[in-house]
């Protein structure tokens, strides 16, 4: 007797044989269900939680960090402790020198006032002055028009982009309207170039959809810093691929030293913000997250494969007489552990697909629901890869689960078997 796994007559004989007790047969399959599909909904359900965190703050770069001046803490060179001073073009230059692995930078300088056009006025929350590259590092999403350019900046361009609120006030929400129209802000006419609004919830700036900003070079001829030297607010930069921003600080003391009376030990009167670390620490989160979610299901399916292993175990003590009867009828040991497996994998294989099915079919529910206009999706629906990890996580739990039975099926000798009642 000859049984295969391409055997047509095998399989039919293994649906009549988990068919003869539905009930059971029901439960240790719905065990297995069950399983699959909380590993699959936890699974998905936490990258689900991680693409939501990281959508509120969509377009933030992840590799960035700043600085910003503050009060000296000790006296160095005939300055006393508390002494103030601000980032100059001197120190940008140094930096440019002396810091190494950066990417994209810029100063951001901040001024308040009023913007009009024709009858109509609002109030920005701020008005910004910034290098091209910060577009670089808080991607916006252009509605009309264009961002700000090195050209713009070096040409102390008299130019403009403004967020969505702003042209909501100014031009009743015509954003292609709005570009080539000529705004004054705080007495100065601008041309609004371009028209944008924020990605998620995150921004460095505060809400870009009502800041209206302007090539830095612009910003501070036509609004001179209220400091007695030309100065800037912060300093923003990302680090290279490959490369922590954590291990840039030294450096920028060094760049910011050699302009500043500073004392060498004096680490307080610069401010170092590493922006890229606090993604880092959300992103070791959400793996623990993971990897939580991944063991709970994993627990969860793991009990439905002991119950598959118990029925299997039942079916080959219900069925010891059968066998030994296929035994003597020339059944080859190989024959009895490829039945008894076939039928393992079977019940597992039609529960577990029929799980991720169910898993999936929730998931994308949740992924519909929780979509946003602008980010798309959060990431609910498990991947092509993590579907496929788990359908081998239960097909080789099933198959393990079925071997203990089966070698105790092909150990029954033919005598002892028949005389079984």
């Amino acid at each position: 007797m000859k049984l295969t796994i391409f055997d047509l007559d095998n399989w039919r004989e293994i649906g009549m044989t988990l068919a003869r007790n539905k009930t059971r047969t029901f439960l240790t399959a719905f065990g297995v269900f069950w399983g699959t599909a909380m590993l699959a909904m936890l699974w998905g359900g936490a990258s689900g939680l991680r693409g939501m965190m990281l959508r509120q703050v969509g377009g933030l770069s992840t590799n960035m960090a700043c600085f910003m001046p503050s009060l000296t803490t000790m006296p160095y060179k005939g300055y006393a402790k508390g002494m103030s001073w601000s980032i100059t073009d001197a120190d940008i230059e140094a930096f440019d020198r002396t810091v190494p692995y950066v990417d994209k930078r810029s100063v951001i300088d901040f001024r308040s006032g009023k913007a009009s056009y024709g009858s109509k006025s609002t109030t920005p929350n701020n008005i910004i002055g910034v290098f091209e590259d910060f577009y670089h590092m808080q991607l916006p999403v252009v509605v009309a028009g264009r961002i700000l350019n090195n050209s713009d900046e070096r040409n102390t361009a008299k130019v403009a982009v403004i967020g969505t609120s702003i042209a909501d006030d100014l031009f009743q929400s015509d954003y292609e309207g709005a570009i080539g129209k000529h705004i004054t802000v705080n007495g100065v006419s601008l041309q609004v170039i371009g028209v944008i609004e924020q990605q998620g919830q995150g921004s460095i700036v505060g809400n870009l959809e009502r800041n209206i900003m302007l090539p830095n070079s612009t910003l501070n001829s036509v609004y001179p810093s209220y400091r007695s030297t030309k100065s800037h607010d912060f300093f923003l930069f990302t680090v290279q691929p490959g490369h922590r921003a954590a291990l840039l600080p030294p450096y920028i003391l060094q760049a910011i030293r050699a302009n500043h009376p500073i004392h060498p030990e004096d680490e307080s009167a610069i401010r170092f913000m590493d922006i890229s670390r606090m993604f880092e620490m959300v992103e070791n989160i959400f793996l623990g997250i993971t990897l939580l979610a991944f063991f709970v299901g994993l627990g969860t399916l793991i009990a439905g494969i002991i119950g598959v292993a118990n029925i299997m175990w039942i079916i080959v003590k219900e069925r010891t007489s059968e066998i030994g009867i296929r035994r003597a009828i020339g059944a080859k040991p190989i024959d009895i552990i490829v039945q008894v497996l076939s039928e393992g994998f079977m019940l597992t294989a039609i529960a577990g697909v029929s799980g991720i099915t169910f898993a999936t079919a929730v998931l994308a529910i949740v992924d519909k629901v929780t979509e946003d206009p602008v980010m798309g999706s959060a990431g609910f629906l498990p991947t092509f890869g993590n579907a496929i990890t788990i359908m081998i996580i239960f097909l080789v739990l099933g198959t393990i689960a079925g071997l203990i039975p089966a070698i105790k099926a092909m150990r029954i000798k033919p005598i002892e078997a028949i005389n079984t009642k």
